[in-house]
């Protein structure tokens, strides 16, 4: 059954920050999510998913990562 569904998420209180958008012929799923990473980068997954080829992603990352310097507690 075809469909196509969507939402988003950006919550700065809680640094929440992503989305994932999806949709379907009745064969192919098609979709994509994207998601705030807690070292600064955001992870970018597009993918499809068929009776063939069953789940295929390409994951991408945009930014940098950035690691605080621990101190340690006294």
């Amino acid at each position: 059954m075809p469909y196509i569904f969507g939402y988003a998420v950006t919550d700065s209180e809680s640094s929440s920050n992503f989305d994932h958008h999806e949709s379907s012929d009745a064969q192919v799923i098609t979709g994509s999510y994207r998601v705030a990473l807690p070292d600064g980068r955001t992870q970018i997954v597009t993918y499809t998913a068929d009776d063939i080829n069953g789940y295929v992603a390409d994951v991408k990352y945009e930014g940098e990562a950035q690691y605080p310097e621990h101190r340690k507690s006294h």
